[in-house]
């Protein structure tokens, strides 16, 4: 074969091996687009279900130590269950950094079963959803907020805007579990930071993106606070 020929064979291998790693990386890329479109962005969801194993080891950790004994003869001489829990909210809450786990949400409706973590910084939001800090925890009185991701990083809030009105939502603290009943949704600008205002009654507000893929506004579940049942140390 002369020169010339054994060059265009060569091309020709070459560019058929371009050629199909094109088509390869093509379909992985279609592959990603639909499972992002049908389900949730993969490759950060893998990563968040590897935070939310570690989250939930470390809050089962901090579940089981003690309060500080000082805390805990000033806990046993309170006598009111409410005052109790109030109590514990703010030690959990003196205890806690940003980043750290302080509890679990549960939304049946959505089959949602997550941990949250303090704080709503984009590094934060990667590993679950994440307590406003200047929002009260669960316990005290006040607005308790929550944010999270709908389209990555595990997408705990994608199926957020199926929550209807009446429905339970659990949130479960070292110190005690509270169920809080839906009573609306809304669409709010980005802007619209009175959502997670104090008001006379304590309640829980989830805030999440809106529409999906799209960060033009803000979906928000406000829903108030009916029952509440101390454990751990405030029991």
């Amino acid at each position: 074969m002369s020169a010339p020929a054994t060059k265009r064979s060569k091309v020709r291998a070459a560019l058929r091996g371009l050629s199909t790693a094109l088509i390869v990386s093509g379909t992985l890329l279609l592959i990603d687009a639909v499972l992002t479109l049908v389900w949730e962005e993969p490759v950060s969801s893998l990563y968040a279900d590897f935070q939310q194993s570690e989250l939930s080891g470390e809050l089962d950790r901090l579940e089981k130590l003690p309060l500080p004994p000082v805390e805990r003869r000033a806990l046993v001489k309170l006598p009111d269950p409410k005052r109790k829990l109030a109590f514990a909210a703010r030690s959990l809450n003196r205890r806690t950094d940003d980043g750290d786990p302080v509890g679990r949400l549960r939304i049946d409706r959505i089959g949602l079963s997550t941990v949250f973590i303090e704080g709503t910084d984009a590094e934060e939001l990667r590993r679950g959803p994440g307590h406003y800090p200047a929002t009260v925890l669960p316990g005290q009185r006040g607005t308790v907020g929550i944010a999270g991701h709908r389209t990555t990083y595990g997408a705990p809030f994608r199926k957020i805007d199926k929550v209807r009105r009446n429905d339970d939502i659990v949130v479960t603290m070292p110190y005690g579990r509270f169920t809080y009943r839906v009573e609306q949704t809304r669409i709010v600008k980005p802007t619209d930071v009175w959502v997670v205002d104090r008001r006379s009654f304590d309640r829980l507000v989830l805030t999440a993106c809106h529409p999906l893929y799209s960060a033009a506004e803000r979906i928000v579940v406000f829903a108030r606070l009916v029952r509440s049942q101390p454990r751990g140390a405030a029991a």
